[in-house]
């Protein structure tokens, strides 16, 4: 019997729309002959599943099961692909472990502590990984502009520090940017990041494991003529993405055992894409790591899983089995 999958989109922040883009990517990518799928919109308001007919059922939270045509269906496997909060930050995995539902994603803490970007990068420097210098300010916490740029340079980054899809974030070039910039900033949320600003080439690192296996994807470089990879680079066009990278073998084996190393010190599951800058000494800077990265045709995982020659249903089947095994 086929097993019911729910696609879980939406969320509650700004990255909604992304989400429910990555959505319809992984309803096209998902094998519809093996697997029901359902896609599954999370708002503040309302949680709702759509029906093959167009219509609409209300989840009932109680067990994240729905009615169909008067018959009550339930889900065998969620597919998280929500970025931001609830999905991406360890809120969700919380309610489907208490109910017993498998899901695609890093566990509660795993989801944690990779969406708030200062924790993650403190806690992988512990392991020897590359970041950026920062500075966090939480909510009502103020920093003088001199003591910034001593601290970081010039130019620097000032972005939400929980957020994503580069909502809120500012590339600052001269003192009279940064306080309008930590405002910006502060409106997507209650802590905000200050992060030194590195010359370089940017490169992106998709990878998976199973119990079988593990698979790290071709990587995928970025070149943008804009201040930096913003909202109109990733979403817009404003960007050429290159996949594989041009890097020489070395760099490239480099990256990648450095992605594998980071998914086994967080303890990581399915897809999750770690994002580089390669400055002129060579040593690659770790930026940040997503966890529910976006899923959409031209996105980088589904690139790297083209350019590595994969058939992306037979890797959403491995992952979706593999999660299931795993909760036997």
């Amino acid at each position: 019997m086929k097993k019911n999958v729910a696609i879980v989109a939406g969320g509650y922040s700004s990255e909604i729309v992304i989400s429910l883009k990555s959505a319809a990517g992984l309803s096209t990518f998902i094998d519809k002959e093996r697997y029901n799928l359902y896609v599954v919109t999370l708002t503040k308001e309302e949680w709702a599943v759509q029906l093959p007919d167009g219509t609409c059922s209300a989840i009932d939270k109680n067990d994240f099961s729905f009615q169909e045509h008067g018959v009550i269906r339930k889900f065998d496997f969620a597919y998280i692909t929500i970025h931001g909060t609830p999905g991406e930050d360890g809120r969700l995995q919380g309610y489907f472990d208490m109910i017993g539902m498998p899901y695609s994603s890093c566990d509660v803490l795993v989801s944690a502590v990779t969406f708030n970007k200062y924790v993650c990068n403190h806690y992988l420097r512990n392991f020897g990984v590359k970041v950026a210098n920062s500075i966090r300010l939480l909510k009502g916490q103020t920093i003088g502009t001199d003591e910034a740029i001593c601290r970081l340079g010039l130019p620097l980054f000032v972005k939400p520090n929980v957020g994503g899809s580069s909502f809120g974030t500012t590339k600052v070039k001269s003192p009279e940017q940064l306080q309008e910039a930590i405002i910006k900033a502060f409106a997507e949320g209650d802590e905000v990041i200050l992060e030194q600003f590195i010359e370089g080439t940017e490169v992106t690192s998709g990878c998976y494991k199973t119990k079988d296996r593990a698979v790290l994807l071709p990587l995928t470089e970025v070149v943008t003529e804009n201040e930096f990879f913003d909202f109109d680079a990733k979403y817009n066009g404003q960007v050429d993405e290159i996949t594989p990278a041009r890097l020489s073998p070395e760099m490239t084996r480099k990256i990648k055992e450095e992605t594998s190393k980071i998914y086994d010190c967080l303890g990581a599951s399915g897809l999750i894409r770690v994002d580089y800058i390669i400055p002129s000494d060579g040593e690659p800077v770790m930026l940040e790591v997503n966890t529910t990265p976006g899923m959409t045709a031209t996105s980088f995982v589904p690139q790297q899983i083209r350019a590595a020659g994969l058939d992306i249903k037979e890797v959403m089947t491995e992952i979706i089995e593999d999660a299931l095994l795993k909760r036997k």
